[in-house]
């Protein structure tokens, strides 16, 4: 968005036309989502390659979902942001899309110091509560006592990045995620190893590398968005009307994040009482799955983004027709991804640890792992896409309720029942069934969550008034 001049709406395109504006906005956050998954690459191989036991890959997979559970936080004001951005820029009102983008980053400021202090107090209770083994436990709490005091940092990256995507601007947000993502990789390899002088710290290195990345990554995001939009500092100065918008549409959205994050953590603590081989053959295996999210990620932003300007811009029917291409885009490549999955999970599966004859009982059941989720990629892709569109459009009540019953009431207490072994409370009185089928009992389950979450968000889309909503 160039803020010297009126922003462009979006442009009245159908056919062709309209595949290149996807393809346009969809391939620079591909390039960005395939960086963001080397780095998770780098942390996963260099913990099965390099570090000795299963507790570090454990340990590992508590991490990530922690650093996947922070954006969540910050979701009101990033997907605020890109709703009322990508409206405010479809309509060419640029000052619209300034107070916008500047309330969004005002209120992350605030949600980054109140969870600071959270954490400060709770982050040993909450550690514990995931039910890893000591040895796995103790190195998880290492890694983020390093870095989340680089909270700020993190949400002036997620949110800056929405504004920018809301504007349209893909390539900037790829180019400051790129920042992120290769200092992250390098650092990480680096410090863990001591290649080129630097300190070997094994373990800690990889967290010492993860901030060193967030830190520089939010300079970048600083520095695009004072040329992007036009301001030297964020207007400190509360606008009630912006910010009464911001959470009318950022907190369905907020909230959906959060219990989304706090289910998956509570999916996570059901695993790891498995114990250690089960955890880390998770963890490998939801890095193995990543690689599918890349398309439908992609694809969500494309979707979230052109939603929000054809609305913006009075024009009903181009916005549902963009996300439905995205969707039937996605669908395609994960189905694809899905075949891949089933062909060459024992390969990939090795890879992670150091070849399968290192840690096999790790590589066999993550195979396992991987071919259960290749079923579901398509239900998975309509999921992904076609709540970005709703989102985009500002309607995030209905993603919000989707997820939460298909996590609440469908993947946990079915990964329970199929993971666990028969459980016994009140000295026998009560018996909960459970058939002991252990990680692969939870994948499961988690496949039947997104199944039937995919089909629900379909349905809802078919029906059209998502298109409607007022923001």
């Amino acid at each position: 968005m160039n803020v010297q001049g009126r922003p462009k709406p979006p442009a009245r395109q159908s056919g062709p036309g309209l595949s290149l504006t996807v393809g346009r906005l969809v391939l620079p956050v591909l390039v960005e989502q395939l960086l963001a998954l080397s780095v998770g690459f780098t942390d996963k191989w260099l913990a099965g390659n390099l570090l000795e036991g299963p507790e570090y890959l454990a340990a590992v997979g508590l991490v990530a979902y922690c650093l996947a559970f922070l954006p969540g936080l910050f979701a009101v004001p990033a997907i605020a942001a890109t709703a009322l951005v990508a409206r405010s820029t479809g309509a060419g009102d640029t000052g619209g899309a300034r107070s916008a983008a500047s309330q969004a980053l005002l209120l992350g400021v605030l949600a980054a110091g109140g969870l600071l202090a959270v954490v400060s107090i709770l982050a040993e209770p909450l550690l514990a509560a995931f039910g890893l083994p000591e040895e796995s436990s103790a190195h998880a709490r290492s890694y983020l006592g390093i870095v989340l005091p680089g909270l700020p940092a993190i949400m002036l990256v997620h949110v800056g990045v929405a504004v920018l995507r809301g504007s349209g601007d893909m390539v900037s947000g790829m180019a400051s995620m790129t920042v992120v993502n290769i200092v992250n990789a390098a650092a990480s390899y680096g410090l863990a190893t001591g290649v080129c002088g630097l300190p070997a710290l094994g373990w800690e290195g990889l967290a010492w590398g993860t901030l060193a990345g967030y830190c520089l990554g939010a300079v970048s995001v600083a520095t695009l968005l004072v040329r992007r939009l036009g301001f030297a500092v964020v207007d400190a100065r509360p606008d009630p009307a912006m910010l009464r918008r911001i959470l009318h549409v950022g907190l369905p959205a907020g909230v959906d994040a959060i219990a989304n994050a706090a289910c998956h953590l509570g999916f996570l603590s059901i695993v790891n009482r498995l114990g250690n081989v089960d955890a880390a053959a998770h963890s490998v295996a939801i890095t193995i799955e990543s690689l599918a999210y890349l398309p439908g990620s992609a694809f969500q932003v494309a979707a979230a983004t052109l939603a929000g300007q054809f609305l913006g811009a009075q024009d009903e029917p181009r916005a549902r027709r963009s996300v439905w291409l995205s969707a039937t885009a996605c669908v395609l490549l994960m189905s694809v991804a899905g075949l891949a999955f089933l062909g060459q999970a024992d390969r990939l599966a090795g890879w992670f640890v150091g070849g399968a004859d290192r840690q096999p009982e790790v590589a066999a059941l993550t195979a396992r792992l991987v071919r259960i989720v290749a079923f579901v990629q398509p239900p998975l892709a309509l999921l992904m896409v076609l709540s970005g569109g709703l989102r985009g459009a500002g309607a995030t009540r209905l993603p919000l309720i989707v997820n939460f019953l298909g996590l609440l009431l469908v993947r946990l207490p079915l990964a329970i029942g199929l993971a666990w072994p028969p459980l016994s409370l009140a000295g026998g009185a009560i018996v909960i069934p459970g058939l002991g089928w252990g990680a692969v009992g939870a994948w499961y389950a988690m496949a039947a969550d997104l199944s039937l979450r995919g089909l629900a968000m379909l349905l809802i889309f078919r029906q059209g008034r998502w298109s409607r909503t007022v923001v």
